[in-house]
């Protein structure tokens, strides 16, 4: 019997310790959101317009961090991302009619680092 009690609790101390683990790790990945790289340039537009309409899109203007690669994907990536950073990365907030995309691949390049909150 003394076996078995100490097999049980070298697993109780085992589940507790991958659970702090777990949570530890998980709060390090991030999420963030980006424009399918299929949707058409009326809509990208329309997804900036829309989230620049309720943050801050300043880094993807002229001179901004995020301004180059002057294309509707990329300014439609950051903006979204933005906007989903700022609402609290929920998936219902990369939605944008099916065209974003939620990554936990840090999608920044260069000098334009994705926000993540």
């Amino acid at each position: 019997m003394p076996k078995v009690h100490i097999s049980l609790c070298f697993v109780i101390f085992l589940c507790l310790s991958l659970q702090n683990f777990m949570r530890v790790n998980s709060q390090s990945q991030g999420s963030w959101c980006i424009a399918n790289a299929l949707t058409d340039n009326e809509t990208l537009l329309k997804n900036i317009n829309f989230a620049c309409s309720q943050i801050d899109c300043g880094i993807i203007l002229e001179g901004g961090s995020c301004y180059d690669p002057n294309t509707p994907l990329n300014h439609a990536s950051v903006a979204m991302n933005l906007y989903y950073q700022a609402q609290g990365r929920h998936y219902w907030n990369c939605q944008f009619d099916g065209s974003g995309l939620i990554t936990v691949i840090d999608p920044s390049h260069g000098s334009c680092k994705y926000q993540y909150k």
